[in-house]
């Protein structure tokens, strides 16, 4: 299963397709933090290099030794078009109450606006949804890019996690995560290690050398560097923005916060999805309770990344996974998290 944007109707919805325990090893990283229960005025700002190196080079001769394979007969799902899974529609009814608790927040990239055009303004081989005989064009105001994928150490339960991650996507950032779910044995140390406390959300980025717990603190560098410099409304408005955003993920009850034991790959997986998607939220909840990195290309509604992956896959559909360590190439978040725990989780 996979959606996009629309809130789902049920019993029958989802996305839109268009067509065209074993400790797992030691990984040497870098990263920044922020607790679910932070102290307040603690940011804490490093300019000094931090070092990264890959994840092949990285990883100890255990992780090097394990093989990743897709599961048995294992064969990737066709994207679907207007449904869900049965079993996950009190899942994604849940994800969906984020919408209302954050205004929708994530969902649109900065700048973000649309006119209705006619078909023929738009050529066939590029994505655009299609409303009554005419065609949406989208447009956003994209600042700066990184040149290297900015690190954020996070998991998904956490509040203060959650506001990074909405600008994350209304930034239109590509963001590789290294998961820290309670009791995670690789990445929660490592962020204790760099920064001398767990706490998150922690952000290392690896163009700047700066480091930085607290997430208002992430938020205000992001936008000045890779935006406008204006936080958003609804990210500005203080313990309101964080009480909005623990009613956004009650529904949730708790997932994506405790650690399933599970092999870590050589490599990071991808991920093209966005904060606000109830689709999305399912498939990175079980990414984080594996601590499986992950590079995030961010597509929200007015991305230039939607057309790329539209052109890649030959459909627009989100969430899409890339598993360089298998191969594989997915749509449908139901079956992407049954792939993951098959091909990952260690019982």
């Amino acid at each position: 299963m996979a959606g996009v944007l629309n809130i789902p109707k049920f019993p029958r919805v989802s996305p839109l397709t268009f067509r065209k325990q074993s400790k797992p090893p030691s990984i040497s990283i870098s990263a920044s933090s922020e607790t679910s229960d932070p102290q307040p005025n603690t940011a804490s700002i490093s300019t000094k290099e931090v070092q990264n190196p890959s994840f092949a080079s990285s990883s100890s001769t255990t992780a090097a030794a394990l093989s990743f394979a897709p599961p048995p007969n294992f064969n990737p799902p066709e994207p679907k078009r207007f449904g869900i899974r049965p079993d996950k529609i009190w899942d994604i009814i849940g994800a969906c109450l984020a919408l209302f608790f954050r205004l929708g927040t994530g969902i649109f990239v900065s700048g973000y606006s649309a006119s209705l055009v006619s078909k023929d303004e738009i050529p066939p081989d590029q994505y655009s949804l299609e409303i009554g005989g005419y065609k949406l064009k989208e447009t956003s105001k994209i600042g700066p890019r990184p040149e290297k994928p900015i690190e954020i150490y996070e998991f998904e339960s956490c509040p203060f996690c959650r506001k990074v991650r909405e600008i994350v996507s209304i930034l239109d950032l590509d963001v590789l995560f290294y998961p820290c779910p309670k009791n995670g044995p690789t990445f929660r140390p490592k962020v204790t290690e760099m920064g001398g406390k767990q706490q998150f959300p922690y952000m290392v980025d690896p163009n700047t050398g700066v480091a930085l717990y607290e997430s208002d603190e992430i938020i205000k560098y992001l936008v000045r560097n890779y935006g406008d410099g204006r936080v958003p409304f609804m990210l500005s408005l203080g313990p309101l923005t964080t009480l909005t955003e623990a009613f956004a993920m009650i529904a949730r009850l708790g997932k994506g916060t405790y650690y399933t034991p599970s092999k870590l790959p050589p490599k990071p997986l991808e991920i093209w999805s966005f904060e606000g998607s109830p689709f999305c939220k399912i498939a990175r909840e079980v990414l984080v309770e594996l601590e499986l990195p992950h590079i995030q290309r961010s597509c929200p509604r007015g991305s230039p990344k939607r057309n790329i992956l539209y052109e890649k896959a030959g459909h627009f559909q989100v969430p899409y996974l890339e598993d360089p360590n298998t191969g594989v190439q997915m749509f449908e978040s139901a079956e992407i998290a049954d792939y993951l725990r098959a091909t990952y989780a260690q019982y």
